[in-house]
């Protein structure tokens, strides 16, 4: 957690490099905007795409963003512009799967400081924004109300991630809203199982992951963990609600 008021930093394993799942999609959307510059007028068909990728983590909208922009290219792009180290685009054979880019909590937090304080307001805005709106169910039918907006008092901008939980949630378990559309074969679930390892960064584990502001965008809170196979997804989105409570609570003491 890093206190921007402050400059205090509580940190564990900040540097360990964890596949980003849809954490990579503050990268798509940044580096979209950064590309096109402050003047440019978002199309309605782009906005289709921007918006419900950041608030409800599409993974379609995503998919379609990264094979126009560059595909890895987007990431080395973001790691240049942002001055980001712990962070690489996914393994060649895997190029397609963006979700297997590798990020730190270092680098993912430094990104949520380079958007607040570096980047054209224009470009601010829209990225807090929309992630201020982010919905309780994600658009592949699973419940994105883990860590930071069930932990935090007042929690600001969030944006989540998970990876290797399946194409849809377990019966039961699927989180239904009017408010985001269900798309449950997500290209990120689908390949979830055909993994490969490569270097230091794990691609085989369950992740999930939670990212963000608080208290009026003073504090930004990133949690990053992996997930062991036996436990339930209700089950990991509670383990990680208690680690990020827990961290903020530590970080005030």
């Amino acid at each position: 957690m890093l206190d921007r008021e402050t400059g205090a930093v509580h940190a564990a394993n900040e540097h360990r490099q964890y596949r980003s799942a849809s954490l990579v999609k503050l990268f798509i959307a940044l580096d979209y905007l950064e590309s096109h510059g402050p003047d440019y007028e978002i199309p309605a068909d782009d906005l289709a795409l921007l918006e419900p990728m950041l608030r409800s983590s599409n993974d379609d909208a995503a998919s379609v963003l990264w094979v126009r922009d560059g595909w890895e290219e987007i990431v080395n792009r973001m790691v240049a512009k942002i001055g980001l180290t712990d962070t690489a685009p996914p393994p060649a054979e895997k190029r397609g799967t963006w979700g297997y880019t590798a990020v730190s909590a270092a680098d993912i937090a430094k990104t949520y400081q380079y958007v607040l304080e570096d980047a054209h307001p224009k470009f601010r805005d829209f990225i807090m924004d929309n992630l201020e709106q982010f919905t309780k169910c994600g658009d592949d039918g699973f419940d994105q109300s883990f860590g930071i907006p069930s932990a935090l008092r007042r929690p600001g901008a969030v944006k989540q991630g998970w990876s290797g939980f399946g194409a849809a949630p377990a019966p039961g378990e699927e989180c239904v809203s009017e408010d985001t559309k269900r798309v449950l074969a997500s290209p990120e679930a689908r390949s979830a199982l055909a993994v490969a390892s490569s270097g230091d960064v794990d691609l085989t584990s369950r992740v999930m992951h939670t990212s963000g502001t608080a208290d009026g965008d003073r504090r930004i809170v990133v949690v990053l963990t992996s997930e062991p196979t036996t436990l339930s997804w209700a089950d990991s989105a509670d383990r990680i609600t208690d680690l990020t409570r827990a961290v903020y609570r530590e970080a005030l003491a």
